[in-house]
């Protein structure tokens, strides 16, 4: 069960934070290598996962316009690097529909050596990110936009599954409903073995035993018989390529790298462990980089993969990705046969169960609701209908961010307050000005004070304020200027050690002296 696995996460992950070169040392012993329980975990984890994997990669495949083997190479290489290079254990990485989205416009006009050419030098540009530090953005990401991020990844998941329910054989609904009932009855029984590797196994041997003719695995397209080969992308080495391809590989990588930060900070939060974003990061530009020298059509983390690893068989380590590469390509090359009886409707099933298993039921709950400001509830819900819109988690991400944004600086706008006291002989009146001052709660700032009005003498007391930027410092200009039109000083006080920095940096410089 997830929950029994979670306390045996700190022993799990505490080798997998090493170097590769330590990690391959074994310097510190993995747990799977002392423990045959989790072994078993996490090898029958990583051949639920490539089952999944499979019919997936194919239909992204077919997005980009490419076969259906590229695909395959693709999860295959990424699977396997990153489970090595990646900075967040158990996360599954692979050809992914975002990246093929992005991709195949350059496939559809300028042939499959651009493509490749696009996902190595998006690698390139993910290294780069990464190394600038673009995982520390993830702070900047709200809870409200991680919940609208998880509940939106659960209906694309499920949505994703419609096509394979509609117009087809009447025997995919019982099968579908059988292999829902097994993955919630069997663990009752036993948790040994996954209930999706049961529910895909059972089911492909009764479709085939009893003649059941069901869509099936092989339908999606003809499986790879032979490992891929690394070799140069087939375009010419020329300016004229870089300018063409470098558009496609920028909008992979951070359309690649969102996701993939998003996952990782997902599986964080199921496993309640730690992981280097920074690490990830540059990991999936090295996973990238090598899959486009095998041919591959590139990717990143997959979420809905992830979560039949981490959530559903309760993975935990680098072994499990690792080994949902491999077993990929073992199960193509040598099983090809078997593997294309698999029925869709197992895997339907399997991905329907992460849907349910993913979406956060409690941030919908009425209880919930009542309680939740409604700006939190605002950027949940448009943070969800972006990405059901557009299919694209990024987009809907950065779209709720910055909504989120815009409600906290309206919000804290209002907390700049202004009072006014003036002394008993009228000769001075004193402003007292409390609260954060920005752009947003600056602007009101100048129309707060009487200059027609107030004595030859003002005050402004800026001991509860913070001054956050120029357009503050621009708006106190502006009230010492109209006051002085009218022949009467200012006088600022009060200001903390950074406001009076930049204060002073800017007083004077912002209207160029008039």
């Amino acid at each position: 069960m997830p929950g029994a696995r979670a306390r045996q996460v700190p022993s799990v992950l505490s080798s997998s934070a090493l170097s590769p070169a330590a990690w391959l040392r074994g310097s510190r012993r993995p747990s799977w290598l002392s423990d045959p329980k989790v072994l078993r975990t996490e090898v029958l984890a990583g051949l639920v996962v490539a089952l999944a994997l499979i019919p997936e990669a194919i239909s992204f495949s077919i997005i980009a316009g490419v076969e259906p083997a590229i695909g395959l190479f693709a999860s295959f290489t990424m699977a396997v690097t990153i489970a090595i290079v990646g900075g967040r254990p158990a996360m599954i990485s692979a050809a992914t529909g975002a990246v093929a989205l992005v991709i195949a416009p350059l496939n559809r006009e300028h042939g499959f050596g651009y493509l490749v050419a696009a996902v190595i030098l998006a690698g390139v540009f993910q290294i780069v990110l990464g190394a600038l530090g673009v995982a520390k953005l993830m702070r900047f990401v709200p809870r409200s936009v991680m919940v609208g991020f998880v509940n939106s990844l659960a209906v694309l998941i499920f949505m994703a599954q419609v096509p394979e329910m509609t117009d087809v054989p009447w025997p995919v609904y019982p099968l579908i409903v059988a292999g829902l009932a097994l993955m919630v009855f069997f663990p009752k029984i036993t948790t040994v073995i996954p209930a999706p590797l049961v529910s895909i196994v059972i089911l492909t041997v009764l479709t085939v035993a009893a003649g059941v003719a069901v869509p099936t695995v092989g339908d999606k397209g003809d499986l790879p018989s032979a490992l891929p080969v690394p070799g140069l992308p087939d375009v010419p080495f020329t300016v004229d390529t870089l300018t063409t391809v470098a558009p496609y590989a920028l909008a992979m990588a951070l359309v690649g790298l969102m996701e993939s930060l998003m996952t990782a900070k997902l599986v964080d939060e199921i496993t309640d462990t730690h992981s280097s974003k920074t690490r990830e990061s540059v990991g999936q530009g090295v996973a990238n980089i090598v899959t486009g020298f095998y041919g591959g059509m590139g990717g990143c983390a997959m979420i809905g993969q992830t979560m039949i690893n981490v959530r559903v068989s309760g993975a935990r380590t680098r072994l499990s990705t690792f080994l949902a590469g491999s077993f990929l390509m073992v199960l193509c090359i040598v099983f090809g046969p078997v593997v294309s009886d698999i029925p869709m409707a197992a895997l339907v099933a399997v991905m329907v169960m992460v849907s349910v298993a993913t979406f956060d039921w409690h941030s919908i709950a009425p209880k919930t609701l009542k309680r939740m400001p409604a700006g939190e509830i605002s950027v949940m819900v448009i943070t969800v209908a972006c990405v059901v819109a557009t299919h694209n988690l990024a987009i809907g991400v950065v779209v709720g961010s910055i909504t989120a944004m815009v409600i906290f600086a309206k919000r804290v706008a209002h907390l700049a307050e202004v009072t006014a006291v003036t002394d008993p002989d009228g000769t001075t009146v004193v402003y007292r000005v409390t609260g954060e001052l920005f752009f947003a709660s600056s602007n009101d700032l100048v129309g707060r004070f009487d200059y027609a009005n107030d004595p030859a003498k003002v005050v402004v007391d800026l001991s509860a304020a913070h001054i956050w930027d120029a357009s503050s410092v621009a708006a106190l200009d502006a009230i010492e200027t109209k006051y002085a039109q009218r022949g009467k000083a200012v006088e600022i006080i009060g200001l903390n050690e950074p406001s009076a920095r930049i204060h002073k940096t800017l007083s004077g410089e912002l209207t160029g002296g008039h």
